[in-house]
This record gives structure tokens, C-alpha cells and sequence, in this order.
């Protein structure tokens, strides 16, 4: 178990003039161990096989399980959909406020894939390297209610239905923190909450249905000792003052495409608040070059190199075809090596 906060390993791998790489790498994995999505999301032996071979030919700083958003909606009995080799989905069906009070009931600690994850979580603190910090994911607050509406129901809720959508917040929050707590307890460092959903919502809203709840997810998880990443997808400037004001220990964002100047970001957070990112995970890890790869990640190492609180990351997951040489070629440049 890490025995300092992520700011401060980020911060002296700094002075001692590294960085910390960790790509978001879970998917490529099965391709090393001939597996599928499916299985590996459903069976906790193939997804630290996975998760293992990654470690083992990668040693990435800070390893993460196969990023699922479905969870937490498929525990409380959403209606989930398992491709063999795609993510599993959670489908539109009509939902009435009135089935919230059943679904308070329900205890993700009894559910099947919840501690598949567990389980999973459990065997990367047995078997990692005790070097390597050992995160989790879990869905954000306003994308696990996003899940239960649909995400267009969701955003015309935060206009025409807020005490309703907040109620339901409320209750996803209530149910993340649930789920969160198994993984803690499993032997999760660090939680990054993904809030895909949240890039749809203006600065104000997002700071209501999602920062808000974020901050109860926080204080949950510093009183374990464990840092909290915030997770949005897509062009998320103009929500970087709320995620900041969250309280949480590290924004992972995405790529310079989809519209993130992360030098930028880093001009205006504060130093104890690491930034992840932000290598593109398609046009460049998976359709580029080894050596079109080594040039971003200079070129990204050089714009952040003034910068002590930063995490060389893709960003976002990596898709299960992302060919290897192309993670060896992120790796080894981030590491200093093929100049």
C-alpha cells in the first residue's frame, strides 16, 4: 500500500528528474492473454491475467482494471448489453422516480461483476509490484444517472426536471460510494471517478449534478487515505475551475484534438493537483507509428517539463486493438529512452 499521496510521488519523481508514464492501458492487455472483453469483464482470473501481463511487459506507475462505466447502472438491474469484444452498454428503458425507493435496497456489495472488479482489485495488491499504485474506476454521479435516464433525458433534466435530477444524483452518489468502498477495501491507492457525461454540461450545471457530488466522494476517500482522480472525456475546459474546486487530487484529461491545452491547465491549477494526460489514444496509439508516438510524447514531455504535477497518460483508455510496439514505443520514450 502507497504510503504518500499521489501529489507527492508525482512531485519526487520530478526532483529526481523522471516522470511517472502510465498509460490508461486495460483493453490491449487481453490481446497478450488471447481473451475478450466479455470474459475478462465477468471473470476476475482472465482480468488480472490481463491486467498482470500488461504490468509485466509495460511496469507502468500507476495500473488501472479494464475501464467499465456499466457497473454501477447494471448492479441496481439497468438493462446492460455484453459484446463478446465490444464494452458492455447500458440501454435506454423508461424509468420512473418511484422505483428509486427499491432501488436503495439493493447492495452492490452482493452483485456479481461489482466483485469481479473486487476481485480483481484484490489480486493487483497481491500480485503488482508493491512500486506500481494500484487505482480503480468508478462511474461519475452524473453519468450513472445519465445511464438510468438517457444521457438526452438527463440533460433536458438539469433544465426542466434539477430537484428531480438530484434526487437521483443523490442516490448514484450514494450507490458510487458503495462500490468505491469495495474497491478500497480491496486495495485500491487511487480512484479515478470517469464523468464522460459531464463535457455536455455548461460550467454551472456540471458544478450542481456533478462537482458538488464529486466533493462527497472525496471526503469519503481521503478519510481512507486514498486520492481521487476526476475523469472527463472530450473538450472539458470549461469545466477545469469545477473539477478543481471538487477537491479532488488529479484531473485526467484528454487529448490537444479533442480540445485540452493541458499546458494551459497547468497554468492555472494549483501544484498539489496532479494533471493526467494527454497522448491521443486513437489517431496516434492506435493508428500512428511507433515513431509518430515517440514524437507526441516529446513534444508533450517538453510543453510539460516546467510542470512538477504531471502524469504522462493517454487520454483516455486504450482500445483493445492498440497495437503493442506503439505502448512500448509511449513507455520507453516517456522513460527517456529513443531520443
Amino acid at each position: 500500500m502507497k504510503n504518500k499521496d499521489l501529489a507527492t510521488i508525482v512531485r519526487e519523481a520530478y526532483e529526481d528528474d523522471r516522470r511517472l508514464v502510465a498509460p490508461l492501458i486495460g483493453f490491449p492487455g487481453l490481446k497478450l492473454i488471447g481473451s475478450n472483453i466479455k470474459l475478462a469483464q465477468q471473470n476476475y482470473g482472465e482480468q488480472y491475467r490481463a491486467i498482470k501481463k500488461l504490468a509485466e511487459r509495460f511496469a507502468p506507475d500507476l495500473m488501472f482494471p479494464l475501464m467499465d462505466l456499466s457497473v454501477e447502472a447494471n448492479a441496481i438491474g439497468r438493462y446492460t448489453i455484453f459484446p463478446q469484444h465490444d464494452h458492455a452498454t447500458v440501454s435506454k428503458t423508461d424509468f420512473d422516480m418511484d422505483e428509486l425507493d427499491r432501488l436503495r435496497e439493493i447492495k452492490i456489495a452482493y452483485d456479481g461483476r461489482a466483485n469481479v472488479y473486487a476481485e480483481t482489485m484484490r489480486m493487483m495488491n497481491i500480485g503488482l509490484p508493491e512500486s506500481m499504485v494500484k487505482g480503480a474506476y468508478v462511474t461519475g454521479p452524473y453519468t450513472a444517472a445519465a445511464l438510468i435516464l438517457g444521457a438526452d433525458d438527463a440533460a433536458m433534466s438539469t433544465i426542466m426536471n434539477p430537484d428531480d435530477l438530484h434526487t437521483l444524483c443523490a442516490f448514484t452518489t450514494e450507490k458510487i460510494q458503495e462500490y468505491a468502498r469495495m474497491l478500497i477495501t480491496a486495495g485500491a491507492e487511487v480512484v479515478c471517478i470517469l464523468e464522460p457525461s459531464g463535457v455536455m454540461l455548461g460550467p454551472d450545471q456540471f458544478k450542481a449534478f456533478s462537482a458538488d457530488y464529486v466533493r462527497q466522494i472525496f471526503t469519503a476517500c481521503k478519510f481512507d487515505g486514498v486520492d481521487l482522480i476526476y475523469h472527463v472525456c472530450g473538450d472539458a475546459m470549461h469545466l477545469i475551475d469545477g473539477m478543481v474546486e471538487s477537491g479532488v487530487d488529479g484531473l485526467s484529461l484528454d487529448s490537444k484534438e479533442a480540445g485540452i491545452d493541458l499546458k494551459a491547465v497547468a497554468e492555472k491549477v494549483p501544484e498539489d493537483v496532479v494533471l493526467i494526460g494527454n497522448t491521443n489514444p486513437t489517431a496516434t496509439m492506435v493508428d500512428g507509428t511507433p515513431e509518430q508516438v515517440r514524437r507526441e510524447v516529446r513534444e508533450l514531455l517538453a510543453v510539460m517539463e516546467p510542470y512538477p504535477n504531471f502524469i504522462l497518460s493517454t487520454g483516455c483508455d486504450l482500445p483493445p486493438e492498440t497495437p503493442l510496439e506503439n505502448i512500448e514505443a509511449f513507455m520507453e520514450t516517456g522513460r527517456g529512452g529513443a531520443q
